[in-house]
């Protein structure tokens, strides 16, 4: 299979790859081009900016939560049946967890054998940036950087010095020049830009960059790097099957019952989910019904619900006034239904929000009171072992993820038997613990991605089964 392919990577955050990307995408698309968008690392708000661009799906392809081999699983059945692929790296080109460059855009590209393009934030700099990139080039050979998009030029003579620069001391071309752009399409919160589903001109913003990327950038140079790579194959020993392959299977209806069905709290106060984790539940035989306390007055008829991670602080006032959809929601926690939450989800299940003093009733499922920090509390990857009981995983077991939280516990009136992870890396929810248990509710500020720990859709599934099994009361 070939597969034209390229990485849009960067020597730090925020030197503008996504916009870039976006950029990239968009302008192909438009063109007719079946893209496939993809993501490096931990990320749905890039994640989903690029899948506004290609309309479709991106997918997030990350070494730490997910094994080698899965990764490339995904990228292969992503690709069929389109034309060009796009991976959105993160951070900086070799930034990861250790000095090894473990989980790096680097290490990614090797794995994917994908040229790398640089976009590179030229404020004030010139000719040092020709030493930075042969730098670059240089310090692991293995990584074929084949190109550099100049970003933020103050002016055609900024642009000439650099490109000249550039090209004569690393032998690469320069692909584009973007200026310095006074208006800002992007909006940015402190997790970067903001979400689509907040940003209601989020198409007039991609139509924009899509036509900066048509202007400023070489977008046949581009393409032709892409097409290069897909010279390189990489499904030999490797061939493409379901990313859901392997141990997300085993659950399914049986008796002619109908599919379970899991409600998924979707909305632009609740909106952090991995495509893939949606997808596994729908693989194992479960129907998913998207709900909102803004556009439902009740919960439908539901087996479960999960309630991924979002902005619930950028809407407490709405969410507080939705009184009758935190009563049922409670009320059907009361009775067993399972409910798995995640970072946001987490902080609606609590007793209150309190910002700049004033406190936010929530849904009142778990007995914790949650603020708002002006600094990060959690950012970064997760390993947590599972110390108690619980309805979705096995005691002994590690699960790899990620947190990225500004919340904070303000009131904690549960008890330690409460918490069922330890954290063996990251923050977590309160004094090196996670995972909040009651009956058959399991919140966490860990997010995880159901390719790197496929258990969770079986349980989620299997939960889901067995409620609907029981006597069901109130429906």
């Amino acid at each position: 299979m070939d597969i034209p392919r390229i990485i849009i990577a960067a020597l730090r955050g925020g030197a503008g790859k996504t916009i870039i990307s976006i950029g990239i995408i968009a302008a192909w698309t438009n063109l007719g081009k079946k893209v496939a968008p993809f993501k490096k690392g931990p990320d749905y708000i890039d994640a989903g900016w690029l899948a506004l661009a290609a309309g479709r799906p991106c997918y997030n392809l990350d070494t730490f939560m997910i094994k080698e081999e899965q990764v490339l699983n995904s990228f292969l059945s992503r690709f069929i049946n389109r034309d060009i692929a796009v991976i959105e790296g993160n951070r900086g080109l070799y930034d990861g967890i250790d000095v090894e460059g473990n989980t790096s855009t680097a290490e990614l590209a090797k794995l994917l054998k994908a040229p790398v393009v640089l976009c590179i934030d030229c404020t004030k700099t010139t000719r040092t940036m020709a030493a930075v990139v042969s730098g670059c080039m240089q310090f692991d050979p293995d990584v074929k950087i084949k190109g550099v998009i100049l970003n933020r030029i103050a002016g055609p003579r900024h642009e000439n010095i650099l490109r000249k620069s550039i090209e004569h001391y690393c032998g690469i071309s320069v692909l584009g020049a973007v200026p310095k752009l006074g208006k800002q399409n992007f909006p940015e919160r402190h997790m970067g830009l903001i979400p689509t589903p907040e940003h209601t001109w989020a198409k007039d913003s991609i139509a924009a960059v899509s036509q900066t990327a048509s202007k400023y950038l070489d977008l046949t140079a581009i393409e032709e790097i892409a097409n290069q790579a897909s010279k390189s194959t990489i499904n030999e020993q490797h061939p493409p099957k379901s990313p859901l392959e392997g141990g997300l299977r085993g659950v399914l209806t049986s008796n002619g019952q109908p599919a379970p069905r899991i409600g998924i709290v979707k909305d632009s106060a609740f909106q952090f989910y991995y495509p893939e984790n949606i997808e596994a539940l729908i693989s194992l035989g479960a129907k998913t019904v998207f709900i909102s306390p803004f556009s439902d007055s009740a919960i439908p008829p539901v087996d479960a619900l999960y309630i991924g991670g979002g902005f619930p602080e950028t809407h407490a006032k709405e969410l507080a006034e939705k009184v009758t959809f935190k009563q049922q929601l409670k009320s059907l926690a009361e009775d067993g239904l399972p409910i798995y939450a995640e970072c946001g989800g987490l902080m609606y299940l609590g007793k209150e929000l309190v910002l700049d003093g004033k406190s936010y009733p929530m849904a009142d499922v778990l007995p914790v009171v949650f603020g708002l920090s002006k600094r990060p509390q959690g950012h970064g990857y997760t390993i947590i072992k599972v110390e108690r009981e619980n309805p979705y995983f096995k005691v002994g077991a590690e699960i790899r993820g990620h947190e990225f939280h500004y919340s904070r516990v303000l009131k904690w009136m549960g008890a330690d038997n409460d918490l069922v992870f330890c954290m063996k890396r990251g923050a977590g929810f309160i004094n090196k613990k996670d995972g909040v248990c009651y009956k058959n509710v399991l919140a966490t500020y860990t997010h995880i991605h159901a390719l790197g720990t496929p258990f969770w859709a079986n349980a989620l599934v299997q939960n889901a089964i067995s409620y609907r099994n029981k006597s069901k009361k109130g429906f």
